[in-house]
């Protein structure tokens, strides 16, 4: 694709997101911020309070349509595609955020919780990027950000199941961007450190989260919002020389 520049603004105007695990945390604000700057949205998750985000959408103006299922079934993942061509008649950005961890040492670790992880963590994500891949490569352009973590990274005690399917997503994307770039489709992934969301501020409360704060040069953890500012630029158009990447925002953890 030639260079045309870039809206200052981070403009997505006119484009399409489809984003998954949309009804909370990151996903939330992910959608909100493309709302903020004017994409229309297929929002994407197993819980019906997506529809919630769905209406604070369309408040701003948007058009917005929120679709509930399990993304580890093939079946629903086409519903889905199939609803958002026929509301929008194109999708222009895929956000894969969808995710879940379970944890338990590596001697203990139940196979139904390795299963569960790698479904909705990497298989999930893939199928996905596979269906709106066919869109965005007929339509011979597209952007997919597929959230991985520092758990693709770096070691975490008791995270066996959640690093190996973060670390798979990170070489999912690297070889989805070196397949599809000649259809100018760029992928890139997301890494975040530990994040406040709900959860985030319910599982790392009190001494646990202090200790590990102290291993984040920054000495904080992330907000969603600023998860959300990493996957806006890498979906606009300010980032149309970047695919393959694996943007880092960590506070600096995995640098030591």
């Amino acid at each position: 694709m030639e260079y045309t520049g870039y809206s200052k603004d981070f403009s997505l105007s006119g484009k399409t997101a489809f984003i998954t695990g949309a009804a909370q945390g990151i996903g939330q604000a992910i959608a909100l911020l493309f709302a903020e700057k004017g994409a229309d949205l297929i929002l994407a998750d197993l819980q019906d309070a997506v529809t919630e985000v769905e209406r604070r959408a369309r408040e701003m103006g948007r058009r917005a349509v929120s679709v509930v299922g399990d993304l580890t079934k093939g079946a629903d993942i086409d519903r889905f595609v199939a609803q958002a061509v026929r509301t929008f008649g194109k999708i222009d950005i895929l956000v894969n955020n969808a995710g879940v961890v379970f944890l338990d040492d590596a001697e203990h670790l139940s196979e139904e919780y390795w299963d569960r992880t790698m479904a909705v963590n990497l298989k999930a994500p893939f199928m996905t990027a596979q269906r709106i891949g066919r869109e965005m490569i007929a339509a011979k352009r597209g952007c997919i950000v597929n959230m991985a973590s520092q758990a693709a990274l770096v070691a975490l005690d008791r995270h066996v199941a959640y690093c190996s399917s973060k670390a798979a997503i990170v070489g999912m994307t690297k070889v989805l961007a070196a397949e599809w770039a000649e259809f100018g489709i760029r992928v890139n992934a997301i890494s975040p450190t530990v994040v406040l969301t709900e959860l985030g501020k319910k599982a790392w409360a009190g001494s646990v989260g202090e200790e590990m704060k102290k291993k984040i040069p920054a000495g904080r953890f992330g907000y969603p919002e600023e998860i959300a500012a990493a996957a806006l630029f890498l979906s606009s158009d300010a980032a149309a020389m970047i695919t393959g990447a694996n943007l880092v925002v960590d506070g600096g953890y995995t640098i030591q």
